[in-house]
């Protein structure tokens, strides 16, 4: 009879950490060394999780991730109970987060972690944040109540907003809180709590610099998320407050004023203008907004409040004068040799926040900026920093900006928001100061063209270019910046809303200088256009993995790359970086529109 042969299996199935629960006087430490007890609880063993719900449990557990470890323990495990701690809490287990959520004892142990003197630790910081951040999201209504009892919670919370952490627990408190009734009772309750006031209190020279970077970046993403929450819910019965208070001409001035008066540090005066930068959005994405603009005609989602414009118009001196004189620098080593004095960081969000507001089309901006003569500021700041081409961006989207705008669509713009600040006030109209109804005529475009002399300083700046190459030298670094500026002139003066004016001065200009002018988009600017789409074209075959692929394809995405990459440089990295670097599939569905 032929012999069967059967492989032995063990079908035992049964975990480790059933065999340890099986034990009468087992730990909780014991227990969080097995490796598989998160794959246990999140799979609601029912023996695990009836343990680990006991009260002396539990409130170990929490222990674990409110107080600092031994200071003897091995650095590399000293961490290792509180962060299995937080996993086990934060496991979206049900029978968890009944627990957690309705044992006020728990929740006291958990709370008195922000009575901590600062600095928190950073790594039990975010432990902590994200066990409150799953409760708000899970047990909304137990949590929400148990912390508008404690009146020292918004205070205790700005008290370390020095701590990332305390920054994503705001932000969990304006965007996970559901149903939209509740949402709106949390945002009237930290809008009574005065927290945008007191977070544009913390970005002065007297903080340090993580306290006004964090109370910077909590405000910009309150305004993305307060607007786009408001353009997802239509129904919403009232508006955000938070959203209301960020865009009132208060808030707005009272930012200014810590930026400006007093001590002016380049910290405080880059993290002011963020927020305000963040305010003059007029699509989702920021200056990507402008750079899609730029390629696109400057199409607008929506338009910026007429209180934020009347907040910084009387300021444009400050930025102006900042331009002038930053705030001290050393200097510095670069690839090209010493550069005795940097652009800086606050110069550069200077001529962001301009570039921003040319956007706009504000008749009363402009006006100012050309009695400030900022452009002409900027324009010999673009020919000063040959080397930085964050700077160049910000020149070339101002003078397309410039470029682009009509005298009625400005005048329509600030009516329409004229209106809207109007409605949700409840106030009259008021007399506003703008440009001569009947004029035609851009005065940036005027401004531009003959008080900054566009066309002279493009013309002297190539020819000084070709004579420094000429002798062996290197090619300037905003030669590709200029060559853009270049092209937008001649595009807008062939068909642009402002054609006939730009015509008119181009007509007006030195006998010998139009003649240079003509000559130079003839001959110069043709051929060096010519080269450049040869040389993407070229560069494009070089790297394709297909020969079927569209050649005119990589025009648009250099684009987009050199603005993200802009972006990543001079922005610090948030919690929703992806979605700021990222693109949209959009820009990729409509690159044939965008060539």
């Amino acid at each position: 009879c032929p012999i069967t042969m059967f492989w032995k299996f063990d079908l035992n199935t049964t975990s480790h950490v059933d065999k340890l629960l099986d034990k009468e006087d087992v730990t909780l430490h014991e227990l969080m060394d097995e490796d598989d007890i998160l794959q246990e609880c999140k799979a609601q063993n029912r023996k695990l999780l009836d343990f680990l719900c006991q009260q002396h449990c539990m409130e170990e557990l929490v222990n674990l991730i409110t107080h600092e470890p031994p200071m003897d323990m091995d650095e590399k495990i000293r961490f290792k109970y509180p962060n299995t701690a937080c996993e086990l809490l934060t496991s979206d287990v049900p029978q968890i987060n009944d627990k957690l959520g309705g044992d006020e004892t728990l929740l006291n142990i958990l709370y008195d972690f922000l009575d901590h003197e600062p600095p928190l630790n950073p790594l039990l910081a975010s432990f902590f944040s994200k066990t409150i951040g799953n409760l708000i999201a899970r047990k909304t209504e137990q949590v929400i109540s148990f912390l508008r009892k404690k009146d020292k919670f918004i205070s205790l919370v700005l008290k370390h907003i020095d701590t990332s952490a305390m920054m994503d627990l705001l932000l969990r408190l304006i965007s996970c809180v559901e149903p939209t009734t509740l949402r709106q009772e949390v945002l009237n309750w930290l809008n009574e709590a005065r927290i945008i006031q007191r977070l544009v209190e913390l970005i002065h020279s007297s903080q340090d610099e993580d306290r006004q970077s964090n109370a910077s970046q909590t405000l910009c993403d309150i305004i993305r998320l307060s607007r786009d929450q408001s353009n997802q819910l239509q129904d919403i019965p009232e508006p955000d407050p938070l959203l209301t208070a960020l865009e009132s001409q208060e808030c707005v001035e009272q930012l200014l004023k810590n930026m400006f008066d007093g001590e002016q540090t380049e910290n405080c005066i880059v993290n002011g203008t963020q927020v305000l930068l963040t305010l003059l959005e007029t699509r989702r994405s920021g200056v990507e907004g402008l750079m899609d603009s730029y390629t696109q005609g400057f199409e607008r989602s929506y338009t910026v409040s007429s209180s934020i414009l009347h907040g910084i118009q009387p300021r444009l001196k400050d930025f102006h004068q900042l331009l002038l004189s930053p705030p001290k620098k050393t200097a510095i080593l670069t690839t090209i040799g010493v550069l005795e004095e940097p652009l800086g960081n606050a110069r550069l969000h200077g001529s962001r926040l301009i570039a921003a507001l040319l956007h706009t089309n504000t008749p009363s901006i402009n006006q100012e900026l050309c009695r400030l003569s900022t452009m002409d500021l900027l324009l010999d700041l673009f020919f000063k920093y040959t080397w930085n081409n964050f700077l160049h961006f910000q020149v070339e989207l101002s003078i397309a900006a410039i470029l682009s705008h009509s005298v009625q669509e400005g005048k329509a713009v600030m009516n329409e928001a004229e209106s809207k600040q109007e409605v949700l006030n409840g106030n009259v109209a008021t007399e506003n100061s703008e440009a001569p109804e009947n004029s035609s005529e851009n005065i940036m475009v005027t401004h531009l063209f003959q008080k900054c002399c566009l066309v002279q300083r493009i013309l002297d700046a190539w020819e000084a270019n070709d004579k420094i190459q000429a002798e062996g030298g290197m090619r300037r670094g905003n030669m590709g910046h200029l060559t853009r500026i270049a092209n937008a002139v001649v595009h807008n003066m062939e068909k642009g809303p402002m054609q006939t004016q730009i015509s008119d001065f181009i007509k007006e200009l030195p006998e010998d200088c139009r003649g240079r002018w003509e000559s130079f988009v003839e001959e110069t600017l043709t051929e060096t256009n010519r080269r450049n789409t040869v040389d993407l074209v070229s560069t494009h075959h070089l790297h394709s993995s297909s020969e079927d692929e569209d050649i005119e394809s990589a025009f648009p995405n250099e684009l987009s790359l050199q603005q993200a990459f802009s972006e990543y440089q001079i922005q610090q990295m948030t919690a929703n970086f992806v979605d700021q670097f990222g693109f949209n599939d959009e820009e990729f569905a409509d690159q044939d529109d965008n060539i």
